[in-house]
């Protein structure tokens, strides 16, 4: 869900049955309607429906994933970044580069939290040197560079 879209939605109180479809999906992103209706008992029309309202409404996305090792991303790491004043200019910019797949304002010790994926680790010291640290606003940064991933999962969010 992009930023703008989280902002400014509106909390939707989702009942089982659009739960239901969720889980379904979050199962398979390809499952047919038809399946999904007999599975939750609602018509077919009825499931399409339920599942455009929930994609108009920014509630969910339907998206492929990709395992970044397996397409050529070898490297992954979470940069903390350190701002001097404004913060949503520098997780604007940084949100816009292509490596950066995930941008959070937080509080603590790191005004943002930046996961990227880099081909490898000429291409992070590149990023790193050249672009996010040359941006203005940017103080400093700590980078935790992943040396596994032990768990990921977008099944969350229902229950």
């Amino acid at each position: 869900m992009s930023t703008s879209s989280r902002d400014s939605a509106k909390t939707l109180v989702l009942d089982d049955v659009s739960k239901q479809i969720i889980e379904r999906l979050q199962e398979d992103g390809r499952q047919p309607y038809v399946t999904i209706a007999k599975a939750v008992g609602l018509s077919e029309a009825a499931v399409r429906q339920r599942v455009q309202r929930l994609l108009d409404s920014g509630v969910m996305q339907i998206v492929a994933v990709t395992d970044p090792l397996q397409v050529g991303f070898r490297r992954q790491a979470m940069v903390g970044v350190r701002v001097e004043g404004d913060v949503a200019p520098v997780a604007q910019a940084l949100g816009e580069l292509s490596e950066v797949i995930y941008v959070v304002t937080t509080a603590g010790s790191f005004d943002l939290l930046v996961e990227v994926v880099c081909e490898d680790d000429d291409h992070l010291l590149e990023l790193l040197s050249s672009r996010v640290r040359a941006l203005p606003g940017v103080r400093s940064t700590e980078t935790f560079v992943y040396l596994k991933l032990n768990k990921q999962h977008y099944n969350w969010g229902t229950r």
